[in-house]
C-alpha cells in the first residue's frame, strides 16, 4: 500500500474515481462541473476544473447571463461549466458555459413541465412555421399559431421581451421543446373573465364597445369580457341585419339578460331598455280597426305588416284578396309597400296580431249586388266551361255562373254548353247573388224573346205561373233523378224530382215517361234562379183533399173510392 505522505498517480486516480463514480477522467465528459477562474486574458476565461489541464471559454458565453452585457468574472470566481472533452489536440480541456446553462435549464424545465408551471423566456429568432425562444439557455420552438389568441401581423414588439410561456411538450433526448404564449394568455383571460363575471349581474345596465358584427348579432366588449347582442334583442322593430342599428366601434348601452356560469357566456339586449310597444296593444288596436302599415316580409303563408315601430301583424294568405285564391302573397303585395289592413285578432300574451287585407276593402260581391240587382243585364267573357255550366267574368273581378239549364230554351243542357267556348263574350241576366257564399247565378236564355223576366214576382218569373198552380207540362229530358219539363210549348222549364213523380213507389220511376209525354203537375216552388219546381204527388194529394172536402163527411159512410169517383165524374162534367 502506498504511503499517504507521498501520494502517487494511482492515489489521485483512486480519489478521482471515488468522486466521479469510478469513471476516471473520462467520467468528466458530458457533465456539468464546478471550476475556478485562474486567469482572464485575450477575451478568454481560463478555468480549472481539476483535470490535468485547464480549459478556455470565450467571455461572451458569460455575457448572456448578465443584463448589462458584462461577463461579471474575476480571478477566483467559481462557475459551472460543461465538459465536452477532457483533453483536445492541444492538451486543453474543452469547456462550455452555454452547455452548462443549457443543461441546468433543462433540469429546471423538466421539473416545471411536470408541475404544469409557466416558464419565462425571450423570443429571439424567426424560423419556418414559428419562432425560437430562449428559456434561460434552452432553445424552444414557438409555433406561429401559439403566439397570440388572434393572428398577429407584427411580432416585432414581442421580440427579446421577457414574458411567460407554457411548455406544451419536451423531449430532452432529441433536444426538442415546444412552448405556447397563447395558452398563457387564454388562461389569464379566463381568470380575468371569471373575475369580471363575478362583478356582473343579470338585469344590470352597462356600456360596451361593439367589437364584431355577424349576421345573427354583435359582440360587445364589456371591459375585458365579450357579450352577445343578438339581432332579435336590438330593437322591437324588425332588424334584417345588425349593421342597420350599430357599427363596429360604437359605444352602446346594453342590459345583461342572461349569464351562463358554466360556459361564461353573456347575453345582452338593447330593446329591453326601451318601452315595450306591446303593452296595452289590445286596447290600442281593437278588432275591426282599420289602419295603414308597411309590408316588411313576405312568406309563402302570408305577409308581415308593420303597423307601428316594433309591432308587426300577419296577413294570412287567405285574408289577402277576395277574388285571388291560392296565389302566392308576393303576387298581391310587395316589400315596403304601404297597405291598408284591418285588425282581425289580437293575442297580447303571444305578441301576435292577425290582420286582414281584403277586409279593409269592400266585398266585391256586395258591390256587384248593389250595382247589378236581380234582373240586371251584364256582359262578360267566358272564363271557363265545365260539365255543368259556364263561368263568366264580371265587373269587380268576380265570376258568375250560368247553369247549363239556363243557357238556352228548347235544347238539352249538354247541347247548350256546346254552343259556347272559352274567351267568348256573352250577355246574361242576374238571377241571384249570394254574398255570403260568394256566388252569382246568371241566365242567358232569359234574355231570349218571350222568355220570362228575371227578378219579378213568382208569377212573373215563371211565365205567369205561381206556386200551387196545376199546369200541364211536356217532358224534355228523362234523368235518373227525375224529369226536365216545360210548361206548354214555349213556357218556363222546370224539374220534377223522382220522389215527386207519384205517391206510390212504382209511380216514382222516371223511365215510365218518354220525351214528349204530357202530364199534369203542381208548382211547389221556385229555385234561386226562379225556375219552377213541379210535383205530381203534390197534385194528387191536393186533389184528394179537395174531393174529401167537397163530397165526403165524417158520418156519410162513403168510401174513399166513392168520393174520388164522384170527384172525377164532376170534373168530367
Amino acid at each position: 500500500m502506498a504511503s499517504t505522505a507521498n501520494p502517487t498517480r494511482a492515489d489521485f486516480e483512486a480519489l478521482l474515481n471515488e468522486q466521479l463514480g469510478g469513471a476516471g477522467e473520462d467520467g468528466f465528459e458530458g457533465r456539468v462541473v464546478k471550476g475556478t477562474v485562474t486567469a482572464i486574458e485575450n477575451g478568454m476565461a481560463i478555468i480549472d476544473v481539476g483535470l490535468k489541464s485547464e480549459g478556455r471559454i470565450n467571455l461572451k458565453e458569460f455575457e448572456r447571463g448578465e443584463e448589462d452585457g458584462s461577463h461579471g468574472l474575476s480571478v477566483g470566481s467559481e462557475v459551472e461549466v460543461f465538459v465536452d472533452r477532457v483533453e483536445n489536440a492541444d492538451g486543453e480541456a474543452m469547456l462550455s458555459r452555454d452547455r452548462a446553462r443549457r443543461e441546468a435549464a433543462w433540469d429546471k424545465l423538466e421539473s416545471e413541465f411536470g408541475e404544469g408551471k409557466r416558464v419565462d423566456g425571450r423570443i429571439f429568432g424567426r424560423v419556418k412555421g414559428g419562432f425560437t425562444v430562449d428559456l434561460d439557455g434552452a432553445v424552444a420552438f414557438l409555433p406561429g399559431s401559439q403566439v397570440d389568441i388572434r393572428p398577429v401581423r407584427d411580432v416585432g414588439p414581442l421580440m427579446d421581451m421577457p414574458q411567460p410561456f407554457q411548455i406544451l411538450k419536451m423531449d430532452r433526448r432529441r433536444g426538442n421543446i415546444v412552448v405556447s404564449r397563447r395558452a398563457v394568455l387564454e388562461e389569464t383571460r379566463a381568470e380575468q373573465r371569471s373575475e369580471l363575471i363575478d362583478k356582473l349581474a343579470e338585469g344590470q345596465v352597462i356600456e360596451g364597445v361593439v367589437k364584431n358584427i355577424t349576421d345573427y348579432g354583435a359582440f360587445v366588449d364589456l371591459g375585458g369580457i365579450d357579450g352577445l347582442l343578438h339581432v332579435t334583442d336590438m330593437s322591437y322593430k324588425r332588424v334584417n341585419h345588425p349593421n342597420e342599428v350599430i357599427n363596429i366601434g360604437d359605444t352602446v348601452t346594453v342590459q345583461i339578460i342572461r349569464i351562463n356560469p358554466e360556459t361564461q357566456r353573456i347575453s345582452l339586449g338593447m330593446k329591453q331598455l326601451e318601452s315595450d310597444p306591446w303593452d296595452g296593444v289590445a286596447a290600442k288596436y281593437p278588432i275591426g280597426m282599420k289602419m295603414s302599415g308597411t309590408v316588411t316580409n313576405i312568406t309563402e303563408y302570408g305577409a308581415f305588416v308593420e303597423i307601428e315601430p316594433g309591432i308587426e301583424g300577419l296577413v294570412h294568405v287567405s285574408e289577402m284578396s277576395w277574388t285571388k285564391k291560392n296565389v302566392h302573397p308576393g303576387k298581391i303585395v310587395s316589400t315596403s309597400q304601404e297597405v291598408e289592413v284591418m285588425v282581425l285578432e289580437v293575442d297580447s300574451d303571444k305578441r301576435r296580431i292577425s290582420l286582414g287585407l281584403k277586409q279593409a276593402q269592400r266585398n266585391p260581391w256586395e258591390e256587384f249586388a248593389e250595382a247589378h240587382p236581380v234582373g240586371a243585364k251584364v256582359t262578360g267573357e267566358v272564363k271557363n266551361a265545365t260539365e255543368f255550366g259556364l263561368f263568366i267574368g264580371l265587373p269587380g273581378d268576380v265570376d258568375g255562373m250560368v247553369h247549363m239549364s239556363d243557357i238556352a230554351w228548347g235544347i238539352s243542357g249538354e247541347d247548350a254548353l256546346a254552343l259556347h267556348r272559352k274567351g267568348e263574350e256573352v250577355e246574361a241576366v242576374v238571377l241571384d247573388v249570394d254574398v255570403e257564399k260568394e256566388r252569382i247565378s246568371l241566365g242567358m236564355k232569359q234574355l231570349e224573346k218571350g222568355a220570362p223576366a228575371a227578378g219579378g214576382t213568382s208569377a212573373a218569373s215563371a211565365g205567369g205561373i205561381k206556386k200551387n198552380d196545376v199546369v200541364t207540362v211536356t217532358v224534355l229530358e228523362v234523368r235518373d233523378g227525375g224529369l226536365e219539363v216545360q210548361v206548354g210549348d214555349d213556357g218556363a222549364t222546370g224539374f220534377i224530382k223522382r220522389s215527386d213523380l207519384g205517391r206510390d213507389r212504382d209511380e216514382q220511376r222516371p223511365d215510365r215517361f218518354q220525351v214528349g209525354a204530357k202530364l199534369d203537375a203542381m208548382v211547389i216552388g221556385f229555385d234561386r234562379s226562379k225556375k219552377p219546381n213541379f210535383s205530381v204527388k203534390a197534385r194528387q194529394i191536393a186533389e184528394e183533399k179537395q174531393a174529401v172536402e167537397q163530397y165526403g163527411s165524417s158520418d156519410s159512410g162513403a168510401s174513399l173510392g166513392d168520393i174520388l169517383g164522384e170527384a172525377l165524374k164532376a170534373k168530367q162534367d
